[in-house]
């Protein structure tokens, strides 16, 4: 019998790749390297501030206002980078079939599954026709909906709660974000970094609650 009762994923670079990849390649276009890319678009994102790519994530700025304060941020140090460029960047993304398969197995196996996803109000109708959400998943945590994004642990409680009460100590989580993986084991669950190659992951969730669970 596994010790796992549920398992939280992540949607953006765990059903499908990275969108922190884009991030990078645009940001060196414009002059920036990796992390001041990252800093620029989505602001410290190991935690919850008011940057506007944050407060776009809670639901409280517009994409577009969200794109407007981004650049003028850029534009002070004489940098022209533009919110959009990565969005376009990031189109065009597939989902992982081999992820999307291994959770249907969790779920015929008994497990309870979840998703907590940082996500914008405009993108909602776009990324939610990617999965069968309401089939696969018991819940489904959407950033902007609720007010609050990872890596706030309420977010995390929020989760295990609307599951039914499960204790965090026999569930998993699965996130592309360092920040996020701490964030969760802060809580009492156990996280697992999803990196380009994803393979390592599904085989560490493999360990954790068996092969054919």
């Amino acid at each position: 019998m596994s010790d796992i009762d549920a398992v939280v994923f992540d949607f953006g670079g765990v059903f499908t790749p990275s969108p922190f990849d884009a991030v990078r390649a645009v940001g060196e276009s414009a002059g920036l390297d990796a992390d001041q890319a990252m800093a620029f678009v989505f602001g410290a994102y190991d935690r919850d501030t008011d940057h506007p790519w944050h407060r776009a994530e809670r639901g409280e700025l517009s994409l577009d206002d969200t794109r407007n304060q981004i650049r003028d941020q850029a534009r002070l140090l004489g940098l022209e980078l533009d919110l959009y460029d990565v969005l376009a960047a990031m189109s065009g993304t597939a989902v992982r079939d081999d992820m999307v398969e291994r959770s249907w197995a969790l779920k015929t196996a008994g497990h309870r599954l979840a998703m907590i996803t940082n996500n914008v109000v405009e993108f909602r109708e776009f990324w939610r026709a990617m999965l069968p959400l309401d089939e696969l998943f018991d819940v489904v945590i959407d950033s902007s909906e609720v007010g609050m994004r990872k890596p706030d642990p309420r977010i995390f409680r929020l989760a295990l709660e609307s599951l039914g009460g499960i204790d965090p100590a026999r569930s998993v989580f699965l996130d592309d974000y360092p920040g996020n993986v701490v964030a969760a084991e802060a809580v009492g669950m156990h996280a697992i970094l999803v990196e380009t190659d994803y393979q390592p992951a599904i085989a560490r969730l493999n360990l954790l609650v068996g092969s054919d669970g």
